[in-house]
């Protein structure tokens, strides 16, 4: 294996890694960000806990949806 052989494979390695990395990222902060507006839009319109749980769950289902992306696209680019 030559030298540039062994360097594309490390940076292949490295963007696996690092498009597996965002995964510890994006499942959290899309439920985050669904709670944050459910628990504002309740506060603004009063309707406790409704949209705190509606927005909550879009969040989760937001989270999951991003999750089955980056896995896919994981496989698609295994060598």
């Amino acid at each position: 294996m030559t030298d540039r052989e062994e360097r594309e494979r490390k940076a292949a390695q490295y963007r696996k890694l690092s498009l597996l990395s965002t995964v510890g990222l994006m499942f959290p902060s899309s439920i985050g960000v669904g709670i944050a507006i459910g628990y504002f839009l309740d506060r603004w319109i009063g309707t406790q806990p409704w949209l705190l749980m509606l927005f909550a769950l879009l969040g989760i289902a937001a989270g999951f949806v991003n999750l089955f992306r980056v896995v896919s696209k994981f496989d698609s680019n295994d060598d």
